[in-house]
């Protein structure tokens, strides 16, 4: 291959996709933090938000758009396959 050939890493994903995927993400973030804060079996005394903060990104988009919302700094990687948000954008 010639250098001319190579692509930059996400340049065939396009703006309207990545908007997409990471309002997906944050909506899956949102229900994710409401789900684990209306469990029951709770102790009394721990009120407050859980602090849910990494989760495994929606299925509907290949890894490659996850990869490059975390190239641009809109979301972080954390481990094994979950992403968050940074914290300037929560």
């Amino acid at each position: 291959m010639e250098e001319n050939d190579q692509q930059e890493p996400g340049e065939d994903i396009s703006p309207a996709i990545l908007k997409r995927a990471l309002k997906a993400f944050k909506k899956r973030l949102k229900l994710t933090a409401l789900d684990e804060d209306s469990r029951l079996g709770r102790g009394p005394f721990s009120g407050g938000a859980t602090g849910t903060c990494a989760i495994q990104p929606p299925n509907q988009y290949p890894p490659e758009v996850w990869e490059e919302l975390r190239r641009q700094g809109r979301l972080r990687s954390s481990s094994h396959g979950l992403y968050e948000l940074p914290k300037q954008i929560k």
